[in-house]
C-alpha cells in the first residue's frame, strides 16, 4: 500500500521516536499532523519537516492526557487536509519512584498520557478512519509493557495495560478495514531514556522503528501484524 497522499497523526513527534515516524510518513508522501505540548517545538518541527519535501505538513499543540485538546487535535486533521487514516500514538511520559514515592499527581500523569491518551485518540480517530474505508492505528508501546521493574510501577502499569487495550483494539477494528499494531521496543537512543546508558551505541535508533512503521502501513492488505518486540542485538553485556 502507497502512503502517498494518506492523512497521519503522530503524537509526541517533535523529538524522538515520534518525530523519526513523522518524517519517514513524510518522506513516503504521507499528510502529517505533528503534535505535542509545546506549541513552540511544533513550529519548529513543523518549520524542519517542511524542508525535507514528500508530504505535506502541519501541526498542533496537545497534551493527549486532555480529552478535549485530543477532540481538537483529529478535528484539526481532518480539517486541514481533509481526513484521517493513520494515527500512531507515541506520546509517553516516565518517571523513576518507587510506589512508596511516587506521588498520586505523578502515578496520574503517567497513566493519563501512556494509557488514557491512547484511548481518548482512538476514541476519536476510530469514526474518522473508518469513514475513510479503513487505515491504520499504531501503538508505540515498550518491552516494559512485558517485564516489570522496579521503581517503574507505574510506567509498567500504563504499558501493560496498552498491551491489552491494543490486543482487544485490534479484534474490534479488524472488519472496518482498520489494522491495529503493538511496537513494543527495548532500549532506544533518545532524550526519553537520556542518563540511563542508552547512548553507548548499541541501543535502538528512532530511525529503526520508524522503519518498522513504514514497513506495517505497507505491508499486505489481506496480512495484519498485531504485535512487535524489538530488542537491540547486541545489548551491552551485564
Amino acid at each position: 500500500m502507497s502512503l502517498e497522499g494518506k492523512v497521519a497523526v503522530v503524537t509526541g513527534s517533535t523529538r524522538g521516536i515520534g518525530r523519526a515516524i513523522a518524517e519517514a510518513l513524510i518522506d513516503e508522501g504521507a499528510s502529517v499532523v505533528i503534535s505535542s505540548r509545546h506549541r513552540r517545538d511544533v513550529d519548529r518541527t513543523v518549520a524542519a519537516c517542511r524542508e525535507r519535501g514528500g508530504g505535506q505538513v502541519a501541526g498542533i499543540a496537545c497534551d493527549v492526557g486532555e480529552y478535549r485538546q485530543v477532540q481538537r487535535l483529529m478535528d484539526f486533521a481532518v480539517r486541514k487536509f481533509g481526513g484521517l487514516d493513520i494515527l500512531v500514538n507515541n506520546a509517553g511520559v516516565s518517571l523513576a519512584a518507587s510506589v512508596a514515592d511516587l506521588k498520586p499527581e505523578e502515578w496520574q500523569e503517567i497513566i493519563g498520557t501512556n494509557l488514557s491518551g491512547v484511548y481518548y485518540c482512538c476514541h476519536e480517530a476510530i469514526p474518522k478512519i473508518r469513514s475513510r474505508g479503513g487505515g491504520a492505528i499504531i501503538n508505540i508501546g515498550s518491552l516494559a509493557g512485558a517485564n516489570a521493574h522496579p521503581m517503574m510501577a507505574a510506567y509498567n502499569a500504563s504499558k501493560f495495560g496498552l498491551l491489552g487495550f491494543s490486543e482487544a483494539l485490534f479484534q474490534e477494528v479488524r472488519y472496518d478495514g482498520i489494522r491495529v499494531s503493538h511496537i513494543m521496543p527495548g532500549s532506544v537512543e533518545t532524550d526519553f531514556s537520556a542518563g540511563k546508558g542508552e547512548r553507548s551505541g548499541w541501543a535502538i535508533l528512532p530511525a529503526h522503528i520508524a522503519e518498522m512503521v513504514v514497513f506495517l502501513l505497507t505491508s499486505p492488505p489481506r496480512t495484519m501484524t498485531t504485535r512487535i518486540e524489538m530488542r537491540p542485538a547486541k545489548p551491552r553485556r551485564r
